[in-house]
């Protein structure tokens, strides 16, 4: 039932230690979703904090999802919002859009602490250009599943029945799901591609067992469920329909053509982003 397992590649991104599980050598995408980070989990001392400075995106929406603490996302739309544990950050660039990821000042009078997944879903070629957008869904407006030791939350897509509030451009799901010793939930069956990332615990699946720390990729069709181990687990399942055909990815910016890749980069060395309103004295240049 396992098509491969996918260990996360470290490195850091505005001074906070991230784990790279997709784009992977031999995997692009589960079904759209192209990039997954894990952030933290960690602590800020007092003072400091999480800067992702300005920067621009084409041709995906970035999910910013938190199980601890707080960011506060700034975009060239204006949008000026507070992500939280359970919520929702759904920005989709399109033809193109700024933004930056930052702790608030507030916090940063005591130390802090983060942790959360940030990833893409690559829009359709059809769609790479629509008009950039910016959702925000608070925890209680997303579907919760609870039975027999297992809860799941349903951040965006459809799956077990349920539809989230969010409006997402290709078919997928994406749920965090919380499990207690012994429990079991199945993966949905009607999505061509499927994953699950263990976040915390271990899990058991055919007979194997995984621990944190690993994105797990199963082949279609197969009828399955996940059993946590131990003391539970902690997961977030994604997937969907199988993308259009591969994407170009450069930086932070992704598309079905290579050349509108070069015209990003042009336009974002040129400065012909829009800036972030309320944070336009820095941004992260080309690299």
């Amino acid at each position: 039932m396992i098509e491969s397992v996918i260990i996360p590649r470290a490195h850091d991104v505005g001074g906070f230690e991230v784990r790279r599980a997709l784009p992977a050598k031999g995997r692009q995408m589960i079904g759209p979703f192209i990039f997954f980070d894990q952030m933290g989990p960690g602590e800020f001392l007092t003072g400091q904090g999480l800067d992702v400075r300005p920067h621009p995106h084409i041709g995906l929406s970035t999910v910013t999802y938190l199980f601890e603490g707080e960011i506060m996302h700034r975009d060239s739309l204006g949008s000026e919002q507070p992500i939280r544990p359970g919520a929702l950050n759904w920005m989709t660039a399109g033809q193109g859009i700024t933004h930056s990821e930052r702790t608030a000042s507030g916090l940063r009078a005591h130390s802090n602490r983060l942790f959360g997944i940030q990833s893409w879903a690559a829009l359709p070629a059809g769609m790479e250009e629509i008009a950039p957008d910016f959702a925000h869904h608070p925890a209680e407006a997303l579907p919760m599943i609870e039975a027999a030791g297992a809860r799941l939350r349903l951040i965006a897509g459809e799956g077990w029945g349920e539809r989230a509030p969010v409006t997402t451009h290709w078919p997928l799901f994406y749920a965090d799901l919380e499990l207690s010793a012994g429990a079991a939930c199945p993966l949905p069956d009607a999505h061509e591609e499927r994953g699950a990332y263990v976040v915390q615990g271990s899990v058991e699946v055919a007979g194997q067992v995984f621990e944190a720390g690993r994105m797990l990729v199963f082949r279609a069709g197969d009828k399955l469920a996940i059993r946590a181990e131990g003391q539970g687990a902690r997961l977030l399942l994604l997937g969907g329909a199988v993308m259009d055909g591969p994407r170009h990815i450069f930086w932070n910016f992704v598309s079905s053509r290579r050349e509108r890749i070069e015209q990003a980069k042009a336009d974002w060395a040129a400065g012909r982003f829009a800036a972030v309103p309320g944070d336009d004295k820095e941004f992260i240049p080309l690299p």
